[in-house]
């Protein structure tokens, strides 16, 4: 293994770089992350010291993301939210998509990020 050294007065220091990773990591990602901190301690040194915890975290905020659009569009339809009542009555439209983006958060959170 070679390794570079940059010398500073009588030391000589290792040259060690991180991996770039520009992951997105979003809301979900970094709720995911305190919760592995808080409650999965070895899962989290894991991912850490291996490098995989961004891509985790991407990973599942991508998931969960995609997840809460798929369930909100399901929500909408089966409830009668459509353009019509936006057109009519747009208050009502807000509290229904409201309600129904509440529900969808809550069943991706159970499922997806505290488990």
């Amino acid at each position: 293994m070679d390794l570079a050294y940059t010398r500073n007065g009588d030391y000589l220091f290792p040259d060690l770089y991180l991996e770039d990773a520009d992951l997105p990591i979003g809301k979900y990602g970094l709720l995911r992350k305190r919760y592995l901190k808080e409650h999965k301690r070895g899962w989290y040194s894991s991912l850490l010291l291996t490098g995989k915890l961004d891509a985790h975290l991407a990973e599942i905020d991508r998931t969960c993301t995609e997840r809460i659009e798929l369930i909100m569009n399901q929500l909408a339809q089966r409830e009668g939210v459509t353009e019509a009542l936006k057109a009519a009555d747009q208050m009502e439209c807000v509290r229904r998509m409201n309600s129904i983006r509440a529900r969808a958060e809550e069943i991706v959170l159970s499922e997806l990020v505290y488990c």
